[in-house]
């Protein structure tokens, strides 16, 4: 029997943990991982007795975007199908990130494609000095619409101009100055450095700290409204579908580069 893709433990404070478990393909989500992610946060946000949520990955690396293997099977069937491949992912990143409760994200190792959108959909991030970032999406020929509302929150649409367009990578300490990360700490020190922080979260009244984050969304303009949402999905659906996302998929399974690269 496969072990869940998404593990949830909690401890007597009221802090769950929420722990992305296919260590083996670097937490790279596939269907099974997003329903997994939507159902437990959908629990948590649902019960009075969560105050914190965390979200890390089990393994060597955080969250290394989408299993390319199941975006080239999803790509091969019809539109609805696509369609509600997008649509899963974007609901995860929108429900994660206007979920009620406080949400930290701990990052080790890797955080690309859809690893970003998940750590800008979160209140809080630490990443340990080594851990590497990317918004590698289109350099596979594709695009990562669904993410950008959460992304240009996060690090501003100067940043994610840069970064979205060049697939460019970036360590912790330039994640930090771009406003993706709040925390840089040493190896091995994720826990302790979150540990004053989630104290922090715990002595806020719950009510008025899940009013504080609605109203601050909302005046920022940082919550997606279902036109907006619908239109990032179909364009993020039918990019996955395209030709030249085809010859990108292509070109990472076979370790080169694409086509349209010209030394």
């Amino acid at each position: 029997m496969h072990e869940p893709t998404v593990l949830c433990t909690r401890d007597a404070r009221g802090v769950a943990t929420v722990s992305l478990n296919r260590p083996a393909l670097n937490n790279a989500y596939n269907a099974d991982l997003l329903q997994g992610l939507t159902e437990t946060c959908a629990h948590l946000a649902n019960d009075p007795t969560v105050r914190v949520v965390v979200i890390r990955g089990n393994g060597p690396h955080f969250q290394a975007g989408a299993d390319l293997k199941w975006l080239r099977q999803v790509a091969a069937m019809d539109d609805a199908t696509n369609l509600a491949a997008s649509r899963a992912t974007a609901a995860a990143m929108r429900n994660l990130n206007e979920m009620s409760k406080p949400t930290v994200a701990l990052v080790h190792g890797f955080c690309v494609g859809g690893g970003t959108g998940l750590v800008a959909s979160c209140d809080v991030v630490i990443a340990e000095r080594g851990a590497t970032f990317a918004i590698s999406e289109a350099r596979w020929g594709m695009a990562a619409t669904i993410i950008f509302p959460q992304l240009v929150a996060a690090m501003g649409i100067r940043n994610v101009r840069r970064y979205a367009l060049s697939g460019e990578r970036f360590d912790a300490r330039r994640a930090e100055v771009l406003g993706l990360v709040h925390e840089v700490c040493q190896p091995g020190q994720l826990d302790a450095c979150a540990a004053p922080i989630i104290d922090a979260l715990l002595k806020i009244a719950p009510q008025a700290q899940a009013l504080s984050k609605l109203s601050a969304l909302r005046c920022a303009h940082a919550m997606i409204d279902d036109e907006l949402f619908e239109t990032l999905v179909a364009e993020h659906a039918g990019k996955r579908r395209s030709a030249e996302a085809a010859e990108g998929l292509a070109s990472f399974a076979e370790k080169r580069e694409g086509a349209w690269y010209r030394r």
